[in-house]
């Protein structure tokens, strides 16, 4: 049983980790980034991609955030610069 368990949450992790950089953006921020998230960010789809590139870097080196900054610095950190591309591509205008 415990190797079953064990094999669901290793194909689970890595179909998460297939999933998109935008995947774990929406939990929060809504599938268009039209959501204030958690009642305290900005919404992200009336941000430019610039600013958006620039709030995800930010809270990366940790020069940028509020409330929710230790929040976002967990969500962000592993993010290449592809991701961020990525998500800046769905989102902003």
């Amino acid at each position: 049983m415990k190797k079953i368990v064990t094999l669901v949450a290793v194909l689970g992790l890595s179909t998460l980790a297939m999933a998109d950089a935008f995947t774990k953006c929406a939990g929060c921020h809504g599938a268009a980034g039209e959501k204030v998230a958690l009642g305290k960010s900005k919404v992200i789809s009336e941000m430019s991609k610039a600013d958006v590139a620039a709030a995800i870097k930010g809270y990366k080196d940790g020069s940028y955030g509020g409330p929710m900054k230790g929040l976002m610095v967990a969500q962000v950190k592993d993010l290449t610069d592809a991701d961020i591309a990525e998500i800046t591509a769905k989102i902003g205008k």
